[in-house]
């Protein structure tokens, strides 16, 4: 066992976000589109004679009174399966906002299940893996893929998306928190159809084009959850070249999509300069 270089928990976005329906259990049924940035929380593991997690970066207050959480529990988790005593040191620099619809804590439970069993040198079978993280929470599984995803069911069920053309994100949080919870509660009215495309978009253009046609159907309710939702996609709108403003998940992280990193970074330095209170990162996908 040896001290792993820091693994990349990259933010899960989705590009648009479907609710289908309802199951019997009260958990809605989604189709969305999962793409990942290029920013995300970062994972180090290092030798350890007990299970100890160690958390820093900007955002890492909001987790330290916590009592346990994701990374703790992916850990404790592979170590049963694999019949091992949870030994390790787990640095976790968070620098993504926190109950923000970007899947910060997905991610983290993932890339907790990747480092681990690389530093472990497990020999696990991948589906074992699979059903791992989606106990872990329904969001872990794509995270686990880490490639652009269609998701049906609750996020169980993954339908690769092939190449997503180069394109860049400006994520935009206003640093308040909206639990998912709280927006499914808030949501009103029917069910969108399934809007899954078979044929992959050209270039960042034509991905706006198809986006355009779609939705997320959590965005009122995440703005009657946290108003402020609006201002921020009205802030990213205005911006040159932006090709499309929408809420990711249950927000309150909305993103702007370009077509390059120029455009991408000359808008994020005018939200900033606009808003210097949010949190305004650009990045590839």
């Amino acid at each position: 066992m040896s001290t792993l270089s820091s693994l990349l928990a990259p933010a899960k976005i989705n590009l648009y976000l479907h609710v289908v329906g309802k199951r019997a259990d009260g958990f809605h049924l989604l189709d969305s589109l999962i793409v990942f940035a290029g920013t995300g929380d970062y994972l180090t593991v290092s030798p350890h004679g007990d299970l100890v997690l160690e958390i820093d970066g900007p955002f890492s207050s909001g987790l330290q009174h916590e009592a346990d959480n994701l990374v703790l529990r992916a850990a404790r988790d592979l170590a049963e399966i694999a019949g091992i005593d949870a030994r390790a040191h787990i640095r976790l620099t968070k620098n993504l906002p926190i109950a923000s619809g970007i899947g910060g804590g997905s991610a983290d439970a993932a890339a907790t299940l990747r480092a681990l069993a690389e530093f472990w040198r497990l020999d696990i079978d991948g589906q074992v893996l699979r059903d791992l993280a989606l106990r872990l929470g329904a969001d872990v599984p794509v995270c686990l893929d880490g490639g652009p995803s269609f998701i049906a069911g609750i996020g169980e069920e993954i339908i690769p998306a092939g190449q997503m053309p180069a394109a860049w994100l400006v994520l935009v949080n206003p640093r308040v928190p909206t639990p998912t919870p709280q927006v499914f509660k808030a949501r009103r009215g029917g069910f969108s159809a399934e809007a899954r495309w078979s044929t992959p978009p050209a270039d960042a253009a034509a991905l706006a084009s198809y986006l355009k046609d779609r939705s997320n159907d959590l965005t009122e309710a995440a703005i009657t959850v946290a108003p402020i939702i609006r201002d921020v996609l009205a802030a990213i709108g205005t911006t040159a070249d932006c090709l499309l403003a929408r809420l990711s998940g249950s927000g309150a992280t909305c993103f702007g999509l370009y077509a390059d990193g120029p455009a991408a970074e000359t808008a994020a330095a005018e939200i900033r300069h606009r808003h210097p209170d949010w949190w305004v990162v650009p990045a590839p996908i």
